[in-house]
């Protein structure tokens, strides 16, 4: 840092958005009242066409700690090319995310900040989400509130791919994005998101790369809401055929043989590893064997073109 630059904060949280009107304050809010404040927070426009853009640039107005982005072109580029766009804007050497529809805890930032300072050799920490239905306020809602499965004893530090392996076997859930804070050296050492993912299991892509190769730590106490609405990207994915939770699906198919690519073009030779991901493509590679009925064409043609070529 040179005289008149201002001090790098200690963290940068990236909350991208597109036409995000309709929640983006609350998430603001949240890193507002982070008991941590040594933060920055960039809020990445992917080419909204409502007020979200006027209310991300009304929070810059007000407070010198958040800044706002856009691509060039001002265009709709998907989730992984915002999150890319706000990481190389970043100052901190902590990195945080928080999509739009999301929320954190106050708590949440010094939280992890400390745990990263106990255990100087984890690359990120994540604990439990709340899957957040309640947010509606129908006491219906209230009842589906849920914790995301972690797989291993809160408190645990992991070694690459012990983690992956179990997100692989389904023994865990994969970490919601607003739930990690990591390293942000670790994470320009993958390679930051995969742009093509625009947006279905842009996350998971993000996370099998981390994880199989830098040592985590997994706590126990929720710090965030994963916020569960119809116009998600998950819930827009189920209803066009692309995605199922259980059920073998476009979307799957796509980042297990992205993720096949990957590892090869990275030379990974984990025989473990290789092992359970044969296991999650053979019901593709085999369909009549695993009496799986695959999706329509289209959609697997549509998901195999979201793959990155390497």
């Amino acid at each position: 840092m040179t005289a008149g630059e201002p001090r790098s904060p200690a963290v940068s949280v990236i909350t991208i958005f597109f036409d995000g009107e309709r929640f983006l304050e609350e998430a603001l809010e949240s890193v507002r009242e982070q008991t941590f404040r040594d933060w920055e927070l960039l809020l990445v426009d992917d080419g909204s066409s409502d007020r979200s853009p006027k209310i991300a640039r009304a929070a810059a107005a007000g407070d010198p700690r958040i800044r706002c982005l856009t691509a060039p072109d001002g265009r709709n580029h998907g989730m992984s090319a915002a999150r890319n766009l706000g990481l190389a804007a970043a100052r901190a050497p902590l990195v945080a995310f928080l999509d739009a529809d999301d929320v954190y805890l106050p708590g949440k930032l010094e939280h992890q900040v400390a745990a990263l300072e106990r255990e100087p050799r984890a690359q990120l920490v994540y604990g439990p989400t709340i899957v957040w239905h309640s947010w509606t306020g129908r006491p219906e809602d209230a009842a589906r509130d849920r914790l995301s499965k972690l797989g291993v004893e809160p408190g645990t530090f992991v070694e690459p791919p012990a983690m992956l392996l179990r997100l692989l076997r389904r023994e865990a859930w994969p970490p919601a994005t607003c739930s990690i804070l990591a390293r942000r050296a670790a994470v320009d050492a993958v390679g930051g998101f995969e742009a093509p993912f625009t947006g279905m299991f842009e996350d998971q892509a993000f996370f099998y790369k981390f994880l199989a190769c830098h040592p985590i730590l997994v706590e126990g106490q929720p710090l965030d809401r994963y916020r569960q609405h119809a116009a998600s990207c998950t819930q827009r994915s189920l209803a066009a055929g692309f995605w199922h939770p259980r059920d073998p699906s476009p979307s799957h198919e796509a980042l297990g043989r992205w993720f096949a690519e990957y590892l090869d073009s990275e030379g990974v030779v984990d025989l473990a590893l290789w092992a359970v991901l044969r296991r999650m493509l053979a019901p593709y590679d085999h369909p009549l064997r695993y009496r799986i009925r695959l999706a329509p064409k289209k959609l697997r043609a549509r998901a195999a073109a979201l793959r990155p070529r390497r």
